[in-house]
């Protein structure tokens, strides 16, 4: 028997050995370097401030509140602004670009015709070409759990955070060696009076719970617990363990996000670097240790003042800091910012085409835990600009509704026309909602949105086509081997026999696109289309050339990039650069530039879609923004106006809205009466180029009569002034000036003869 007890005896303490080198080696290789999981962190594009850039004072405090900047210069404090007659001087905060670091500046910037004059720097009084502002946080990728942290060095904390911290959990740190005897006692005691589990826990142990264990309270877990606190302070120094617990600690939950750390709970409680806490905010971090949800100064703020003021007094009780400096401390307000959580981000139907992008090039696990800087093209102005406009529009639209349908639905897509940069995307009426993505996934009927592929196909064949050519608005029949007759129908259920191109496409025939485009031949109108870039399969039938195809906003918003750009294709693309957690560059995300259809049908296709604006269906965006900007768009209606679309551009901005039903059922909406609605709201705030394109070299602009289609005479009234390539313009001269011919003479009736004369006739 008692050989036995002796083996037994001798296994169990091989085996508790064995566990003990297991822990000693899981302390040593998953602590070494203390390794966490950081979330990749998502960037809007930086404001960039340099002479002729377009902008306002208004404009740029909008942009400096976003950013949280405050007023009031003082000193060389970063993040303070003061606005003053003629501009506005500001501190920038320090930021590491991929381009390398900017030190905090000290500008001042001059204005003059809503364009900024000139950038200098106060510091040395002499004039900058460029400097940038930090760019606006708009959410992360973030690891299991979504774990959010910002991690900072123990030099970087306070020391009155680093006091408060001994003060209320662990006086005795610096002297144990991870295991305090007496808080050992307390919990034995605690657990063998029936009163279960309790703490008694130093520094190092709540480190190691938070760290490598899970928050399960049982004894084998206490005991696991206690023993990889001894190992850890075997290996490492207690600075290293104090810095590590900065950077784990549990502190709060915004909506999906957990807050780890302090120095990110700086910023999420009070918008500052850890470095610039007060006593009073330390204090307050400090006392929510203990419960993050319990004193929660959001949602608790009367027990978080209370807590915060119960870590003052220790602190004062051990000499940490003066009455005089408790006094002054506990009189402060919590100092808590009242912004709102964001969750994972402000703008999640953005942040979704980020990822999908990102995806492209780098591992799901690497985007969750190395700590990626991703900056990407968002404007806040515009993103803000499509969030408004979409959510005020859709709420006018279902006011005016007296049939008791449920809510509209909507999507927006905004772009730079220079560059293709997605400016702003919104995929849903709830902004801030994560579910379904209408900008990038609501495959939809677009309807006329086709319609310039169609006209741009046919005036790539100048000797065939001119925006003056005749087309034929009479009843078409399309006949088809082994499909049903296809006859289209104009939206007035009229037909209006020869009209100008020009005219079919502004007022949005269906008849005479759909006869123009049989023949020029389907295939080739399909072909047109791909090139200037729906990659989405499209149908060899007739009707797709009225837009009988479904296409996501994003789909759509590419082939009007491409119109945009005066037929360059460039890929739409949310990413400029890419770096690791300490600020190497990982990739560029540069512009790639195709050109797949020749500038000057794409000059006469823009022409044309400019009428669409000034006098076809889209000619009701003059309430919104002012003619002079040479709008060029494009309505789109559905069958049974079930889909809302508008697609136009500027010389600086692009945007695609659509609004409908996920069910499909009728919105009861035109293209003019919805969706543009959305578009003129949304463009009335950021558009500020008019869009002049450059005339390509073989093309010449002639004024023609409208009524006669000719070149206009002199006088001729309401004479235009149109492109065409070079040798297709109308040689005749209309005669609209000439004096109008004679009316023939009236010949007198001869007297009616008597029935006597007739009879000798």
């Amino acid at each position: 028997m008692k050989r036995f007890l002796r083996v037994a005896l001798l296994i169990a303490l091989l085996a508790a050995a064995l566990f003990a080198l297991y822990l000693d080696w899981r302390v040593t290789d998953e602590f070494t370097g203390r390794r966490w999981a950081l979330p990749a962190r998502v960037y809007a594009r930086p404001l960039e401030l340099f002479p002729g850039a377009a902008l306002t004072p208004p404009q740029l405090v909008q942009e400096l509140e976003l950013l949280g900047y405050k007023r009031g210069i003082e000193g060389m404090e970063p993040g303070r602004f003061e606005p003053r007659a003629g501009g506005v001087d500001l501190v920038t905060r320090p930021f590491a670009f991929w381009d390398g670091a900017q030190p905090a500046l000290a500008l001042r910037l001059e204005f003059r015709d809503d364009r900024l004059d000139a950038l200098w720097d106060q510091g040395n009084y002499t004039e900058l070409k460029l400097a940038r502002l930090d760019p606006l946080p708009i959410g992360g990728i973030y690891p299991a759990h979504n774990e959010d942290r910002v991690l900072v060095k123990l030099d970087e904390a306070p020391r009155e955070l680093v006091s408060a911290l001994l003060a209320m959990e662990d006086r005795q740190f610096y002297s144990h060696i991870g295991v305090d005897p007496r808080g050992v006692a307390r919990a034995a005691l605690s657990t063998l009076t029936g009163r279960g589990v309790q703490g008694g826990s130093t520094l190092t142990q709540q480190l190691v719970k938070n760290y490598f264990l899970t928050p399960e309270r049982t004894l084998r877990r206490k005991a696991t617990e206690m023993l990889m606190a001894l190992l850890l302070e075997l290996h490492y120094a207690k600075d290293e363990i104090l810095e590590a617990y900065l950077n784990e600690i549990y502190l709060g939950q915004d909506r999906n996000r957990a807050i780890h750390g302090f120095g990110l709970a700086a910023h999420y409680y009070f918008d500052k670097p850890l470095n610039r806490l007060t006593l009073a905010d330390s204090a307050l971090l400090v006392g929510m240790v203990k419960g993050p949800a319990l004193y929660d100064p959001h949602r608790h703020p009367q027990r978080a003042l209370e807590r915060r003021n119960l870590v003052l007094s220790e602190m004062r009780g051990l000499g940490y800091i003066t009455p005089e400096q408790a006094l002054r401390a506990k009189a402060e307000p919590l100092g808590v910012v009242a912004k709102p959580g964001i969750g994972t981000s402000p703008h999640p139907a953005f942040l979704e085409l980020v990822r999908r992008q990102l995806r492209q090039d780098y591992d799901e696990d690497d985007l969750r835990s190395e700590g990626l800087k991703i900056f990407t093209t968002l404007d806040p102005h515009a993103q803000r600009a499509a969030e408004r406009a979409l959510t005020n529009r859709l709420a006018i639209l279902d006011r005016a509704r007296k049939d008791g349908q449920p809510p509209l639905e909507g999507a927006a897509v905004v772009t730079s026309t220079a560059t293709g940069e997605v400016q702003a995307l919104v995929g849903g009426r709830d902004v801030r909602y994560q579910g379904f993505n209408r900008a990038l996934d609501a495959q939809r009927p677009v309807g006329s949105l086709l319609k310039p592929a169609v006209y741009l196909a046919a005036l790539s064949r100048p000797q065939q086509y001119t925006l003056v050519t005749p087309l034929s608005d009479e009843r078409f029949v399309w006949k088809s081997r082994g499909a049903p007759d296809w006859e289209p129908q104009n939206y007035d259920r009229k037909y209006h026999g020869r009209v100008p191109l020009r005219t079919a496409l502004a007022e949005s025939y269906n008849v005479a696109t759909a006869r123009l485009g049989t023949e020029l031949g389907i295939p080739k109108v399909l072909e047109t289309m791909h090139r200037l870039g729906i990659e989405h399969e499209l149908p060899p039938y007739a009707a797709t050339l009225l837009g009988a195809v479904d296409l996501t906003p994003f789909e759509v918003t590419q082939m009007y990039q491409t119109l945009a750009s005066g037929g360059f294709r460039t890929p739409l693309r949310a990413i400029r650069e890419v770096l690791t957690a300490d600020g190497q560059p990982l990739k560029r995300y540069g512009l790639s530039v195709e050109q797949v259809v020749e500038p000057a049908p794409v000059y006469l296709v823009t022409a044309a879609m400019q009428d669409v604006v000034r006098e076809g269906t889209a000619r009701g965006l003059t309430a919104f923004l002012s003619p002079t900007l040479n709008i060029a768009g494009k309505t789109g209606t559905t069958d049974e106006l079930r889909d809302s679309w508008f697609a136009g551009f500027t010389g600086d901005y692009l945007a695609v809205a659509w609004v409908g039903y996920d069910d499909n059922r009728p919105s009861r909406l035109t293209g003019a009466s919805g969706a543009m609605t959305v578009w003129g709201e949304l463009m009335a705030p950021i558009a500020r180029e008019p869009l002049v394109p450059p005339l390509p070299e073989n093309v010449e602009q002639v004024t023609i009569d409208p009524r006669s289609g000719l070149r206009a005479g002199f006088g001729c009234d309401g004479a235009v002034e149109l492109p065409f390539l070079a040798g297709t313009a109308p040689v005749a001269v209309s005669d609209c000036a000439a004096p109008p011919p004679p009316a023939p003479e009236k010949k007198e009736k001869p007297p009616a003869k008597s029935w006597w004369q007739r009879l000798f006739e």
